[in-house]
């Protein structure tokens, strides 16, 4: 595997890339047993989605792993490239949407928990963090040591990876804010038909390379859930290699502050979440705010706060969260959630975008 840092974000090639998976092709039994061998007891098949959404919905993976290093991360992305297997890759799901059909060929979980505080010549600490990192755990850990610069994600149950290709935020804070440089792993080759194999290659960013905004890095252009004319909502486009820019690991200025002071502000802002989220399952913000605007405001005045159709209930805390009350489908969330965006725009004539993804078939 080649290993640069490129000037740019220059296309990888103009073939064009996989239409459509064919899913048809995919061994499941030869790649079991594959797989198996190599990852052991984490490697499962029929793996329920729900299990690995916050949400608690969606149907069955074909094949579900745990990856835990980067070499194995390098190595799982390699081989499905090798032999064409349709990979998707995610973190704690806490944002995701699993369609009641579920997910075919292979989806692994990023995990791994490892990060390094450095001090640079200029000056500046510099932590360096798997992207598979839990951020609220992070951010008690780095508060006991006296550094700040992520404790404002304490209420974010995601991945710092997941984080940073939405520019995550909480509390009038972004992750790209305090964001140097991000490591990559680069499958973009892999999803392009050739008789050349095309292997992932590592790349380094840095932050002005990621076009970051509210909620949305690069990385989400072409990735998005978005609403049709009909407004229905479509999965996420699913390549081989799903993302095909795969953050590894994140360089993220700190600064020291005492523990006391950090531990004040982490009670603060998990005194503060808890008082908004909802008591239920449910994933993060539904819909991105309008510019100037609060998605969650939005929907109250169109009357949907509170609102519920079966076992899905529109939170009567923040009505940019969906519940489920129990034994809800993905079917059931998204009607709730396509209800919840005509009454917006016939109330307020604003079209409202998704802040979460569907994934699946």
């Amino acid at each position: 595997m080649q290993d640069i840092t490129p000037p740019n974000n220059s296309p990888i090639s103009n073939t064009p890339p996989f239409d459509l998976i064919n899913t048809a092709a995919f061994n499941t039994d030869m790649a079991y047993q594959h797989l198996q061998r190599r990852f052991g007891p984490r490697v499962h098949r029929n793996e329920p989605l729900a299990q690995h959404s916050a949400f608690g919905v969606g149907g069955t993976a074909d094949i579900w792993i745990t990856v835990e290093t980067r070499d194995e991360l390098i190595g799982l992305v390699s081989l499905c490239a090798e032999e064409h297997w349709p990979l998707l890759l995610i973190g704690n799901g806490s944002n995701i949407i699993f369609t009641d059909a579920g997910v075919r060929g292979i989806v692994a979980r990023m995990t791994g928990y490892d990060y390094q505080i450095n001090k640079e010549p200029d000056g500046k600490t510099i932590l360096s963090v798997s992207a598979g990192s839990s951020w609220p755990r992070l951010a008690y850990e780095l508060a006991l040591l006296g550094w700040g610069g992520v404790e404002f994600g304490i209420g974010i149950p995601g991945t710092l990876g997941a984080g940073i290709v939405s520019n995550a935020g909480a509390h009038n804070q972004e992750l790209g804010e305090v964001l140097e440089s991000i490591d990559v792993l680069d499958a973009r080759g892999c999803n392009i038909e050739g008789d050349s194999l095309s292997l992932p290659i590592r790349r380094r960013y840095t932050k002005d390379e990621l076009d970051l905004a509210y909620r949305y890095s690069r990385f989400r252009a072409g990735h998005e859930s978005v609403f049709d004319e009909q407004n229905n909502i479509l999965p996420v486009p699913h390549l081989l290699i799903e993302p095909a820019e795969i953050v590894m690991t994140l360089s993220i200025r700190l600064h020291q502050e005492t523990p006391q002071k950090l531990m004040e502000k982490l009670r603060q802002y998990q005194q503060e979440r808890k008082e908004l989220e909802p008591l239920h399952n449910h994933t993060g913000p539904i819909f991105k705010d309008p510019p100037g605007q609060q998605a969650s405001k939005l929907i109250e005045q169109a009357g949907m706060k509170g609102f519920s159709m079966g076992t899905v209930q529109v939170s009567d805390r923040n009505a940019n969260y969906i519940v489920n009350k129990g034994g809800a489908t993905t079917s059931d969330i998204l009607s709730l959630i396509k209800e919840m965006r005509r009454r917006v725009q016939d109330k307020c004539n604003v079209k409202l975008e998704l802040n979460v993804e569907l994934r699946g078939e």
